[in-house]
């Protein structure tokens, strides 16, 4: 399966919580209805769910998850990525370049 960048999951999230506080603090005109009904379903689509609150849940997991594996990998360095990626020879950059048809 497919699985969205954790920007887009972020960021429909949030939307979605301010389309809530939005339509909680004024009567539901048709247009932030609208707007509410949009990023439910993109959601619902995103995560591959079919329900407001499965869509939540799996997205917040999948955010928190990717946190979780950011903060591991915040060990590593910016020498040793510089000096994993000079030692890797020029023909397999150049191997690797070359595209599949």
């Amino acid at each position: 399966m497919l699985l969205a960048h954790p920007a887009v999951l972020r960021e429909l999230v949030a939307r979605y919580e301010s389309l809530c506080t939005a339509s909680q603090e004024m009567a539901l005109a048709p247009d932030l209805k609208r707007r509410l009904d949009d990023v439910t379903y993109t959601l619902c689509v995103t995560t591959g769910t079919r329900h407001l609150d499965q869509a939540l849940a799996a997205a917040r997991a999948r955010l928190a998850a990717t946190t979780t594996a950011s903060a591991a990998t915040a060990g590593v360095t910016t020498a040793s990525v510089a000096s994993a990626v000079t030692a890797v020879p020029a023909t397999a950059v150049a191997a690797a370049a070359v595209t599949v048809t």
